[in-house]
């Protein structure tokens, strides 16, 4: 499929005068789950990951990936057609100035790159195009229709604040900061500003649309009318106004002589050019509901503790099953995913998957980002690693769990043993971490890693990234990891915690579990500090362990642990299941 899908791009981009053009895999929100019709990406190339870009110039292109797809990239593509690049390795904008002739003509739809993105691209004597219409939307003949599922009300017993609420608080930010309103791009952002949630996009409550945020806290809501029935309508109330999303270019116009807040990160760089060239003053800054999204209030909190519980049953029980199944080798990963699908869909308030799992088996699990499909599926053999990444999405809360077993019925290999005891450390020494407020990302990175660094060993990827409410799995603006943005970690942020291990055609490692950040209570401080409180509970597999390589207290926090997954998940399971739970949280000894 994809050869003769750039063979059309070509043609169509000599149509449109263009040496290139530039594909990244995103939407005109910029997030990380798309529609069917803005998989521009894996259609014109095969790869389905969720972070890449490609490169297609008159006699040669590249598709680029973070570490995560590599692997994936090398599967899905064709190597004659494209060359398959390390984004952070070999960055796009390097390639194309070694590739493209000076001053050639490089096509970009501003609707799918923000204003950051772009720049990135300015400095290498290119003619940097905008189209008006996608060179890819023009030969992609089958292209699915955009999405229509009805955007619904997020009740006050999940949201915790009202709507109104809300918009002051960001209508204040902006009065204070001397702009006249602000654009949302952000389909999370419009969701939590507006308490709504929808369907348009996969694993993700979302309803695709913009919004602008005027300073006296009246909002424009950018929307299909169709998405909008009477309910919804009613409860967005008479201070947001409904208009089709396509009406948005002319309210940006009428904001001429007024100071409109864009995020140069996270927006499309369209909006910022219809803006100035509407006359208004763009003052760059981020989405001014990214931070207070993030920092859950009292009822989210809750909320996530109830959900993670819930979604601990049907881990629980998917591990026990597991125990049973997996030493036959009757299993494949296709069928465990499945299985684990089946006991969550048991659970109360279960909405869908927040993310394919990832099931993968042997060498399948040092694939970062692995998505089983028919092709690739293999049965789950015994006496090796199967790794298992999934998570869920509840009105009260979205999960997101990793485990790393080993499937028996023999004793794992000492080499297998010491890799995931170290990844295990890493794991602690997130988990335990007292800081001070202010502390970001990046500073508790290498934490995770000093177990591993000491034996040569790493891995290529964050340790941790945000988690929303109902919302994305993969939420900004903190995360844990080396490339992290200098955004202090505040009380309220839900924060994933998953340091790993992977021997390319082997195995892989991780190990993760969901963390609240919390007020740390240290007595005689001298200023505020933070600590985190662990959401997740289920049993890590103790066979894959060392006990003998870790230190005393790293020993006692995992049988405290183990301890309290007892407690709060054992009464809730069967007779053997609570048999099978006992054993899985027994102290280490």
């Amino acid at each position: 499929m994809s050869v003769p899908a750039l063979s059309a791009l070509r043609q169509e981009l000599a149509r449109q005068r263009l040496d290139g053009f530039i594909v990244p895999r995103a939407d005109e929100h910029l997030g990380e789950y798309v529609p069917a019709a803005a998989e521009r990406l894996a259609w014109l190339s095969g790869f389905t990951g969720s972070a890449g870009l490609a490169i297609v110039l008159a006699e040669t292109a590249a598709v680029f990936t973070d570490g995560r797809y590599v692997l994936q990239l090398a599967e899905q593509t064709d190597s004659e057609a494209w060359q398959r690049l390390h984004i952070t390795e070999e960055p796009p904008p390097t390639w194309l100035a070694q590739h493209a002739p000076k001053k050639a003509r490089i096509g970009y739809d501003p609707l799918l790159i923000s204003e950051e993105g772009l720049a990135r691209y300015t400095g290498a004597e290119l003619d940097m195009v905008a189209v008006e219409r996608n060179p890819i939307d023009a030969v992609w003949t089958d292209r699915p229709a955009p999405p229509t599922v009805p955007a619904l009300p997020h009740p006050l017993a999940y949201a915790g604040r009202t709507s109104e609420d809300k918009r002051a608080d960001v209508a204040k930010l902006l009065r204070d900061a001397k702009q006249d309103a602000a654009v949302l791009t952000d389909p999370a952002s419009i969701a939590w500003l507006l308490n709504i949630r929808g369907g348009d996009v996969p694993f993700t409550p979302f309803a695709l649309g913009f919004a602008l945020v005027h300073a006296d806290g009246a909002t424009d809501l950018f929307m299909a009318p169709e998405k909008l029935p009477a309910a919804t309508r009613a409860w967005l109330g008479n201070t947001v106004s409904v208009a089709d999303r396509h009406a948005i270019g002319s309210a940006l116009d009428k904001l001429a002589g007024k100071t409109v807040r864009v995020d140069a990160s996270g927006s499309p760089v369209w909006f910022a050019q219809r803006l100035l060239k509407a006359g208004a003053v763009v003052s760059s800054a981020s989405d001014p509901c990214l931070l207070p999204k993030a920092c859950k209030n009292a009822t989210e909190q809750q909320g996530t503790r109830d959900a993670h519980l819930r979604d601990a049953v049907a881990v629980c029980r998917f591990l026990h099953w597991l125990s049973i199944t997996a030493p036959t080798g009757q299993e494949t990963e296709m069928s465990a995913a499945a299985a684990l699908l089946a006991f969550r869909r048991k659970v109360d308030g279960f909405r869908g998957e927040s993310f394919p799992a990832i099931s993968g088996a042997g060498e399948h699990g040092a694939i970062i980002h692995y998505r089983v499909t028919d092709d690739s599926n293999r049965a789950i053999r015994p006496d090796e690693v199967y790794l298992i990444d999934s998570g869920a999405q509840y009105p009260d809360g979205t999960t997101d769990i990793t485990r790393t077993l080993w499937t028996g019925p023999g004793d794992p290999p000492e080499t297998v043993r010491d890799r995931v005891t170290r990844v295990m450390q890493g794991h602690i020494a997130i988990a335990t971490a007292v800081f001070p407020k202010g502390v970001g990302g990046a500073h508790l990175d290498a934490f995770a890693r000093r177990a591993l660094w000491q034996a040569g060993l790493d891995y290529d990827h964050g340790t941790g990234h945000g988690v929303g409410s109902y919302l994305s799995v993969h939420e900004g603006p903190v995360s844990i990891s080396r490339l992290a943005r200098p955004v202090p970690i505040d009380t309220g942020m839900i924060l994933s915690n998953e340091p790993g291990f992977y021997l390319p055609d082997h195995y892989g490692i991780r190990l993760e579990n969901l963390l609240l950040v919390q007020t740390a209570d240290i007595p005689g401080a001298q200023k505020p500090f933070l600590d985190f409180e662990t959401l997740t509970l289920a049993p890590f597999d103790r066979r894959l362990l060392q006990p003998a390589l870790m230190t005393a207290q790293e020993r006692a926090w995992l049988d405290a642990y183990h301890a309290r997954v007892l407690r709060a998940v054992g009464p809730l399971l069967g007779e053997a299941e609570q048999a099978w739970l006992a054993a899985a949280c027994a102290p280490l000894g």
